[in-house]
C-alpha cells in the first residue's frame, strides 16, 4: 500500500516495475480481484472515455443551457485544415479534452477522472498521445492506472472536488494525473512521472472554481483544455530531465492549504469569480429566470 507519491515511486524503483504495475497490484489486493478482473474493469472505463471523445469531436453536442457545445469539434476541424500555432499534438489533446467535457455538460456518459467537471483532461491527452506513440490496448489501460495512482494520493492527502478546494483540486489534479501517465507511456521513469505531476499542479495552484450559473460548463470546458496543454508541456519537461524543486507530495500539501483558505465564493458556489461578472449573472438569469439572485 502507498499513501504518498514518494512511497509510490519508491515501490516502483525498489521492485523495478512501472507505476501502473504498483497500482494494478494494489487494486488486486484491496479489492481481492484477479489481474484479469482488474484490467477488464479499467478497460470498461477506457471504452467509455473513447466513446465520449469520438462523440464530442464528430457531433455538435449541446448542453441544455446552451452555454457549451461544439467547440471541441470546431477545434478538431480547425486542426485538420490549418497550420496550427500550438502544434497538432497539443491541439488534438485540447480538442478531445473539450469534447469530453462538452459531452458531460450535455448529460452524456463520461468517466470521472477524477471528477465529472475535470473529465476531459485524462482521456483528451491519452487519445492524442495515442496518435503519436501508437500504444497497444494494455499500455492505454496502464495509462489510466498511472492516472489513478496519482489521483488516489491527491484524494487521500488533499481533495479533488471544486467545492472543497477550488478548480485546482479538479482540473489541476486531473492535469497532474495526466502528466504522470504521459511520462510512463513515453518511456520515462517513475521519478520523472512524479516531477511531471508536480510541475503541472504547481502551475495550477490557486485556480478557483467559479461556474457560471452554477453549471459545470463555463469556464469548466475551456479549463479542461488548458489542463491538457499544461500536462503535455510538463511531461515533456520531465522527460527532458527537468525536475520540480518542490517534491510532488509538498505540492499536494500546498494545494490542500491553498484550497482550505479559499473563500466559499470561489469554491463551486457560483457566487464569485467569473460567475459574479455582469455577463455571468446575465446568463444565470437567462437560464433560471430573473427571480434568481446571487
Amino acid at each position: 500500500m502507498f499513501k504518498t507519491v514518494e512511497e509510490l515511486v519508491q515501490t516502483a524503483e525498489n521492485e523495478n516495475i512501472q507505476l501502473s504495475e504498483v497500482m494494478i497490484r494494489q487494486e488486486m489486493s484491496v479489492h481481492d480481484r484477479t489481474r484479469d478482473e482488474v484490467m477488464s474493469r479499467m478497460e470498461e472505463n477506457l471504452n467509455v472515455m473513447e466513446r465520449a471523445v469520438n462523440r464530442g469531436i464528430t457531433e455538435t453536442v449541446k448542453s441544455v443551457s446552451g452555454l457549451t457545445g461544439g467547440d471541441g469539434k470546431k477545434l478538431h476541424e480547425y486542426m485538420m485544415l490549418h497550420e496550427t500555432l500550438s502544434g497538432n499534438l497539443t491541439l488534438d489533446a485540447v480538442s478531445k479534452a473539450m469534447a469530453t467535457n462538452e459531452v458531460n455538460a450535455a448529460m452524456g456518459t463520461i468517466c470521472a477522472t477524477p471528477t465529472a467537471g475535470a473529465a476531459g483532461v485524462v482521456p483528451g491527452t491519452l487519445f492524442a498521445v495515442k496518435e503519436k506513440l501508437h500504444p497497444d490496448r494494455e499500455a492505454m489501460i496502464r495509462y489510466l492506472f498511472v492516472s489513478g495512482a496519482f489521483g488516489y494520493v491527491i484524494a487521500n492527502n488533499a481533495f479533488i472536488s471544486g467545492a472543497a478546494g477550488g478548480c485546482q483540486a479538479e482540473v489541476g489534479s486531473a492535469a497532474g494525473m495526466a502528466a504522470a501517465a504521459i511520462v510512463e507511456m513515453a518511456g520515462g521513469t517513475p521519478r520523472q512521472s512524479a516531477h511531471a505531476m508536480a510541475m503541472t499542479l504547481k502551475n495550477m495552484l490557486g485556480l478557483v472554481c467559479d461556474p457560471v450559473a452554477g453549471l459545470v460548463e463555463v469556464p469548466c470546458v475551456k479549463r479542461n483544455a488548458m489542463g491538457a496543454s499544461n500536462a503535455l508541456t510538463a511531461a515533456d519537461m520531465a522527460l527532458a530531465g527537468i525536475e520540480s524543486r518542490i517534491p510532488a507530495d509538498e505540492v499536494i500539501d500546498a494545494m490542500y492549504r491553498i484550497g482550505s483558505s479559499m473563500p466559499a465564493a470561489l469554491r463551486e458556489t457560483g457566487d464569485g469569480g467569473l460567475a459574479a461578472t455582469p455577463t455571468g449573472k446575465k446568463y444565470k438569469e437567462e437560464i433560471f429566470g430573473t427571480g434568481v439572485h446571487s
